[in-house]
């Protein structure tokens, strides 16, 4: 019986429910609750530029080739970009079959405060300015605020230029080696508050916005959900199949990480341990080094597939009926905008405005409509995001036969016997 209470899973399922049954009978409490979320999700953030410098460059180090890193990355790329195109598609699909926003009043439905995200500045992506922002003009500026797309590219320039050294770099992949292992060992620390966090995040979500607010757009959830719900089991189902590995025993390896995601409404939160896991799932740590932290920012399946749903469903709403023509043409706009999001304040919010600014078909203050749900459906987001960053690493290493079989089976084997003890 003490196995399962210092269970993690057990832990976090726990906490979860009791932080909606207080933001459901006491709202004013839950919505006090969210410095407590705020605070776990900061702690993991602190370590998550540190773990991605120090991973990239011993991945490029101890790699060596040059030629394989730009191999990986290449091959990581092609995938991203048509897994995530392939998202968009389905939620087209999905949402023009069910027709969610179809009988929707918007002059009668609820709405929020999108003005930070219309206005002039907010509602576009400056896409020089998005460009130019990859490369960061302060080192340390770039660790302190966090900036994964300015780190990456740090981090990729110092792993080349520490594979320059050649012998005279090993004192330095040496103690860069011992300094990863702090730094897992401090996750490990604030992992421990997970429980915590995930307790926070859900009593402030359902203490501020009550599940009443679902009650209007419930359609446009339950067809988000059973999209996402069609591609990991369906669509990255087959890709699981397509290169020999069950979808089913890495869901299970990675249970605690969708849990924390599920609780926080943020895959960042599990980014470090996302890392680990992979490693011990049998993936190399030079390739998990590389395409997880790039997937955080360009393979984005679960807001690929919420953006295109979500254009559709305005569409909808208003009455306007769109043309194949035009949702083509919002395929080929979410592609481009959905990538400019990992370094625009505001996420999902300004990839929308951006989208519907580039149409000029749908008002872009129908957004107001999706402040409500937004929350909700941020979960299931952040989940098949963070599913879909497992998968892309899997595929990735086994395309480069950087992925050990027998670590694979160990790491699944042990996952068992584990579960067996806590029962």
């Amino acid at each position: 019986m003490k196995r399962i209470f210092k269970n993690l899973t057990f832990q976090v399922l726990t906490a979860i429910a009791v932080g909606v049954l207080v933001g459901l009978f006491w709202p004013e409490v839950g919505k006090q609750m969210k410095p407590v979320g705020d605070t776990f999700i900061n702690a993991v953030k602190m370590v998550i530029a540190p773990i991605i410098f120090l991973t990239i460059v011993l991945g490029i180090a101890k790699m060596g080739d040059m030629k394989k890193v730009g191999k990986v990355g290449g091959k990581a790329f092609i995938y991203f970009e048509i897994v995530t195109t392939l998202a968009l598609v389905i939620g087209l699909i999905v949402v023009n079959v069910l027709k969610p926003g179809a009988g929707l009043d918007f002059n009668k439905l609820e709405k929020g405060d999108v003005s930070q995200y219309t206005s002039e500045e907010g509602g576009k992506i400056d896409w020089i300015e998005f460009v130019t922002h990859i490369v960061p003009s302060n080192m340390v500026d770039a660790f302190a605020k966090g900036d994964i797309l300015q780190v990456l590219f740090f981090s990729i320039l110092f792993g080349v230029g520490l594979t320059a050294l050649g012998d005279k770099g090993k004192i330095i992949i040496e103690f860069f080696d011992k300094l990863l292992n702090v730094f897992f060992k401090i996750v490990g620390y604030i992992m421990k508050a997970a429980p915590l966090g995930a307790f926070g995040a859900m009593a402030f979500t359902i203490g501020n916005y009550g599940l009443e607010s679902l009650v209007p757009l419930g359609k446009l959830m339950i067809a988000v959900y059973t999209t996402m719900f069609f591609f990991v089991f369906v669509v990255l189902n087959v890709i699981c199949k397509m290169y020999g590995f069950s979808l089913w025993k890495y869901l299970k390896f990675i249970k605690d990480e969708l849990l924390i995601v599920l609780g926080t409404s943020s895959s960042e939160s599990v980014l470090p341990r996302m890392m680990n896991k992979m490693e011990k799932f049998g993936c190399s740590k030079s390739v998990v080094g590389l395409v997880i932290p790039t997937g955080y920012s360009f393979n984005l399946d679960g807001t690929s597939i919420y953006l295109s749903m979500a254009v559709v469903f305005l569409a909808q709403v208003f009455g306007i009926d769109l043309s194949l023509t035009q949702q083509l043409t919002i395929i080929a706009v979410l592609m481009l905008t959905s990538k400019g999001a990992a370094a625009v304040t505001g996420g999902g919010f300004i990839v929308l405005a951006s989208t519907l600014t580039a149409m000029q078909v749908i008002p872009v203050e129908g957004l107001a409509l999706l402040l409500g749900v937004d929350r909700f459906m941020s979960e299931a987001r952040a989940i098949v995001n963070l599913i879909g960053n497992g998968i892309a690493t899997i595929v990735v290493s086994k395309s480069e036969n950087e992925f050990d079989e027998g670590k694979s089976e160990e790491a699944i084997q042990d996952m068992y016997e584990n579960r067996k003890i806590a029962v």
